[in-house]
């Protein structure tokens, strides 16, 4: 893949940012036309999220201007995710099971949240309780199920809006394709995945990171 520029690597740089900082409700991502959910749906949707031990696949993420960065996503469960991104994007986002950390080796700073101040938390932290905190929203086919996860008590921990599709050889039935997250301003990320491989050996050495501001330290 081609280098991309300084400039658009700060154009990553802040997709990223928002894609992990607090977000609002994600309404408009959703198409308009509804479909009736399937009764039992998000009990279905939580199983699952907790059906997925380990994950592999490949992404795209797409800022609110509409550029695009590839990777692949690592995902371990209890808490623990990794964006591997393509040549020429000098970023790393992990998350060791206790803090989501982005890593910019172009400037050489590590920013650091919590998971559950992250709407990745839905996805990751395993105290968030999906159920009481998510509902069904309406989606335009009836093998697509949509759930927007927030805790109206704590705002700051952001909304994320998960959408599956219906698919048997998937944990519990439901294949996670994308989520969405909305920043205050509504500026829209979307991290679209494919090639889905489930139940792949992944060491936990994936989740740690070289510190750029002092290499030989990891996340603790």
């Amino acid at each position: 893949m081609s280098t991309l520029s300084s400039k658009s690597n700060k154009t990553i740089r802040a997709a990223l940012a928002l894609s992990l900082a607090a977000a609002l409700p994600v309404s408009a991502a959703l198409t308009p036309a509804p479909a009736v959910a399937a009764e039992g749906d998000l009990d279905r949707a939580v199983t699952a999220l907790r059906g997925i031990s380990t994950m592999k696949a490949d992404f795209v993420q797409t800022d609110r201007s509409g550029q695009t960065v590839r990777g692949v996503m690592t995902l371990k469960r209890p808490g623990k995710i990794r964006f591997e991104y393509e040549k020429g994007v000098p970023m790393l986002v992990v998350s060791n099971g206790k803090s989501m950390y982005m890593v910019d080796y172009e400037v050489n700073q590590v920013q650091r949240w919590p998971i559950s101040n992250s709407p990745l938390g839905a996805l990751l932290d395993p105290s968030r309780d999906v159920k009481r905190y998510g509902k069904l929203v309406p989606t335009s086919h009836p093998d697509v199920v949509s759930v927007e996860v927030r805790d109206t008590k704590r705002p700051e921990f952001g909304v994320i809006t998960l959408i599956f599709a219906r698919d048997r050889a998937a944990p519990g039935g439901l294949r996670l394709t994308h989520w969405v997250s909305l920043d205050s301003q509504n500026h829209r990320t979307t991290v679209q995945l494919a090639n889905q491989r489930y139940g792949v050996a992944v060491a936990d050495s994936a989740f740690t990171f070289r510190d750029p501001r002092r290499s030989s330290r990891r996340p603790g």
